[in-house]
């Protein structure tokens, strides 16, 4: 049984590393087995523990995670590690059920129309499989975490605005069904940080102590500062993606996810504990420049370099939830 609230802990701050699942999902080439499987060593040599390694699809339409039974593998391997999966359907979901994952994710999109066009699937009928994924944890032997992103919580490319009330009632939908972990997600990077900071304050205040992600993407250059308005909301756990890789099918030039190396800076830089060394973090970028030598890569620590000296690690932690 993997319980959600040692792997994500009230008291520190958890940083989720999203590049192997999210930062895959459009790229034109993508690592091998054995590179995907450097990504992780040395990721987890740098302090990283959280990592998303995949998703459970047709590998004839994504071959890019074809492996991910091995990326699984790989981060189990390595003591302390917690890796997640995603699952869009029942299909997926008994699939990684049988490869054991420690962490099975869903999402359930804040629009009917997104939920259409990213699964074909609506809403409704998209809760009645995170129902049915919550039944078969509850009669796994090894009952991994079942997390719920909601998907275009912030703004909706194909909608527009959306209205907070709505993305809390789906929450509480979702925690009502059974799952350990909800997170909410800028999936086209619309908000800005006041708008962050007041749904991830009422997300925070009503799942009443059940771990609360906050995934965002950087589209419009927003996303540091939305992540320390998450941060001084009450989140402590924050996806970003190893060179800002990632992006999303309905967001036509969006840069991807907030870069890893950036939130793990900007975590410090409050005084929140993460355990990752940055300069081993950010040497683990010349695996994606040999294996995808067309991708871009973002991160403004990467460019300019640690400050010298880092005084912001001097200061007093702030580790408390």
């Amino acid at each position: 049984m993997t319980d959600a609230r040692t792997v994500y802990p009230a008291n520190r701050v958890v940083l989720r590393e999203v590049g192997l699942r999210d930062g895959l999902q459009l790229v034109g080439s993508f690592p091998s087995t054995d590179a995907k499987r450097q990504w992780v060593r040395e990721e987890f040599a740098a302090g990283v523990r959280h990592f998303e390694v995949g998703s459970f699809l047709p590998a004839s339409r994504f071959p890019q995670f074809a492996d991910v039974r091995e990326v699984i593998a790989e981060v189990d391997a390595l003591p302390g590690a917690h890796p997640i999966a995603l699952v869009l359907n029942d299909r997926g979901g008994r699939d990684a059920f049988a490869a054991g994952v420690a962490e099975i994710g869903a999402v359930i999109s804040a629009t009917e129309a997104h939920s259409l066009a990213n699964t074909r699937r609506s809403r409704e009928d998209s809760l009645a499989d995170l129902g049915r994924l919550c039944a078969m944890r509850d009669e796994a032997s090894h009952r991994p975490i079942v997390s719920a992103a909601i998907s275009m919580a912030l703004g909706c490319s194909l909608t527009g605005d959306v209205d907070p009330d709505e993305v809390v009632s789906l929450a509480e939908r979702c925690f009502e069904m059974g799952v350990d972990t909800v997170g909410i997600a800028d999936t086209v990077g619309y908000a800005g940080p006041s708008q962050v900071h007041d749904l991830t304050n009422r997300i925070v205040r009503m799942a009443d102590g059940h771990p609360i992600v906050v995934h965002l993407h950087d589209t419009r250059g927003m996303g540091i500062a939305n992540a320390s308005a998450a941060l001084d909301a009450g989140a402590r756990i924050l996806d970003g993606s190893l060179g800002g890789l990632g992006g999303c099918p309905f967001a036509p030039g969006a840069t991807g996810n907030v870069v890893f190396e950036d939130l793990v800076f900007l975590c410090e830089s409050k005084g929140f504990v993460t355990g990752i060394d940055l300069e081993k973090l950010v040497a683990v970028r010349a695996i994606l420049q040999r294996e995808m030598p067309g991708e871009q890569l973002h991160g403004a620590l990467a460019k300019a370099g640690l400050p010298k000296p880092t005084r912001m690690m001097e200061g007093k932690s702030n580790t408390a939830a």
